[in-house]
C-alpha cells in the first residue's frame, strides 16, 4: 500500500470519526497522519468501537416481540398466509408483521422486461415506508 493510499484511508478515518462525534459523544483522539504507527492505533480504535457498537445495539435493532414471541426484524422469511412475511416497527414503534408475495408465483426478476415492466407497475421509484408490503415486494424485485 502507497503513502497516498494511507494518507487518504486516513483521511477517510477522521471524517469518519467527525461524524461519529457527532453521533455519540466521544473523546477525542489526535492522529498524526505522517505517523504510520499512529494510524494503525488509530484504525484499531475504530475497529474495536465499531464492533462495541454492534454488539450493544445488534440485539435491540434486530430483535423485538410479537404476540410473546422473540422475532427477528427486516428479515423476509417464508410466509404463512402469503408467500413472504417479515416483521418491522411501524411509525408508533409497534412490531407487525408484513405479509406479501403471491403463494404459487414465482418471481422471474432475472428477465430484464419483466423486472421493468414490474417495477414500473408496481411505482418501485417511490416503494413507500417498510411497513407496507409494497416496499418489501419491490426490494425482492
Amino acid at each position: 500500500m502507497s503513502i497516498l493510499q494511507r494518507v487518504a484511508i486516513c483521511i477517510n478515518m477522521i471524517q469518519l470519526t467527525d461524524l461519529l462525534k457527532e453521533i455519540i459523544a466521544i473523546d477525542e483522539y489526535d492522529v498524526d497522519e505522517n505517523n504510520i504507527h499512529e494510524v494503525r492505533d488509530f484504525t484499531k480504535f475504530l475497529r474495536e468501537f465499531t464492533n462495541s457498537l454492534n454488539e450493544s445495539q445488534d440485539k435491540s435493532l434486530h430483535e423485538a416481540e410479537y404476540h410473546g414471541r422473540k422475532v427477528t426484524l427486516g428479515k423476509p422469511m417464508q410466509g404463512d398466509i402469503k408467500k413472504f412475511k417479515v416483521y418491522v416497527k411501524n411509525a408508533k414503534g409497534n412490531v407487525i408483521k408484513v405479509n406479501f408475495g403471491q403463494k404459487g408465483a414465482k418471481i422471474k426478476a432475472k428477465n430484464p422486461k419483466r423486472r421493468s415492466a414490474y417495477r414500473k407497475r408496481h411505482n418501485c421509484a417511490n416503494p413507500g415506508p417498510r411497513w407496507k408490503a409494497n416496499y418489501w415486494s419491490c426490494k425482492k424485485w
